[in-house]
């Protein structure tokens, strides 16, 4: 069972958002005993939109299987709290800009000489070094400058952002791959080491396959909708109501394609004869299919293409792609019960060993709802946790 692969590893999550608490959400569903240490004012996700009765259900998203304990760094009681959870603790990750846990003294630097086998990663917008190093970013703007909008959208359309937040969740993903490196690494020297996921290479590294044509051909690319640059017919295609991706460029399934929709011919066609001329007469290939494609709906065509084995899938919206066969036979959504929110269906954890289904074991916690319990865990006196706990304030 991949889910208790981390059973009894500590992880303190300094983390907010979207990007951090991702790699933090992985290590808790592998396990790992997340305790996520929040500010007074929460985590900012918890203000995001929408709400379930007062809960921001992007924290909700991102945050099951974690414990939440609210400390203050400002205050003394508070910081040494920190000191002593980061000193118990197999792993830390933060995402605040560097210099900022310096500032508290619980950089990587001074808290590796209280706990040498610590696997310290920092999450942020352009990475540790150089002179962007302090610059802010969130996912929009790090799509921006990665380039990644200006390969996104139509031909002549503005600039067009992923609507789902594909930096933030990369960015968290990788660092979490560095950090089960830094575990791995740890086990056969006993050390810890400093890691870390910046946003921006991480922006960098999901264009990898971009970036490297660029480099070989020189050519600044620029959008093409849904169409893939590299390869046609590999895009969306209009049926009768509506459309359908295809992915017909491998010369078996071209002649397949051309023999599903009743025009043989067009396969030996000069213009689309392979690939390469293809894509030089793109234009003219889509209008010469969906001429044929717009008499029939999806359906159809469905049926017809995976009869000759061509790789294709209707464009679902999301109320066809929680009804789809995929995702209802995958599991992919749970319910769970939330102290405020009540009950809840989200997506579940993705990590799993073959025909297994993780489970979360406790939904995203409210804002400091573990203060007490862990802090007593850590053996702290309790007139020092009634202080801790008092000087919370208390949100409306």
């Amino acid at each position: 069972m991949l889910a208790n692969t981390f059973s009894g590893l500590k992880v303190v999550d300094f983390t907010q958002v979207m990007a951090g608490p991702t790699c933090t959400l992985c290590l808790a569903d592998l396990g790992a005993d997340v305790l996520k240490v929040e500010t007074p004012s929460g985590d900012l996700a918890r203000a995001l939109s929408p709400w379930v009765n007062g809960e921001g259900v992007p924290f909700l998203a991102l945050n099951r299987n974690k414990r939440s304990v609210v400390l203050d760094l400002k205050q003394p009681e508070h910081l040494e709290a920190a000191r002593q959870l980061i000193a118990e603790a197999d792993v830390l990750v933060e995402s605040f800009r560097p210099g900022v846990m310096a500032r508290f003294g619980l950089d990587y630097a001074t808290v590796a000489e209280r706990n040498p086998k610590l696997v310290y990663c920092s999450v942020s917008a352009y990475g540790q070094l150089g002179s962007t190093r302090d610059l802010p970013g969130v996912d929009g703007v790090l799509q921006a400058v990665s380039g990644l909008m200006s390969v996104t959208g139509s031909q002549g359309g503005e600039p067009c952002k992923v609507q789902v937040p594909v930096v933030d969740l990369v960015t968290g993903y990788l660092a979490t791959i560095s950090v089960l490196a830094a575990l791995a690494e740890r086990q056969k020297n006993g050390r810890g080491q400093h890691v870390e996921a910046s946003m921006f290479a991480s922006a960098i590294a999901l264009q990898h396959t971009t970036f490297a044509t660029y480099f070989a051909d020189g050519k600044v690319p620029g959008p093409q909708g849904n169409a893939a640059p590299y390869s046609t017919p590999n895009e969306a295609l209009r049926c009768s109501d509506g459309w359908i991706m295809v992915a017909a460029y491998h010369p078996a399934r071209w002649e397949a394609l051309c023999g599903a929709i009743g025009v043989p011919e067009l396969a030996n066609d000069p213009r689309f004869c392979d690939n390469k001329s293809r894509l030089q007469h793109r234009e003219a290939l889509l209008g010469a299919l969906e001429s044929h494609m717009r008499a029939h709906p999806r359906a159809f065509w469905l049926e017809q293409f995976a009869a000759v084995d061509i790789i294709c899938g209707p464009i679902n919206d999301y109320a066809e792609v929680v009804q789809s066969t995929a995702f209802v036979e995958g599991e992919l959504a749970e319910s769970m019960q939330h102290p405020v929110a009540g009950a809840l269906t989200m997506p579940r954890s993705m990590i799993g060993a073959v025909g297994e289904r993780p489970h979360a074991h406790r939904p995203a916690p409210t804002i400091g709802q573990h203060t007490r319990e862990v802090l007593t865990e850590m053996g702290f006196p309790s007139d020092s946790i009634e202080a801790v706990v008092a000087s919370i304030p208390q949100r409306n």
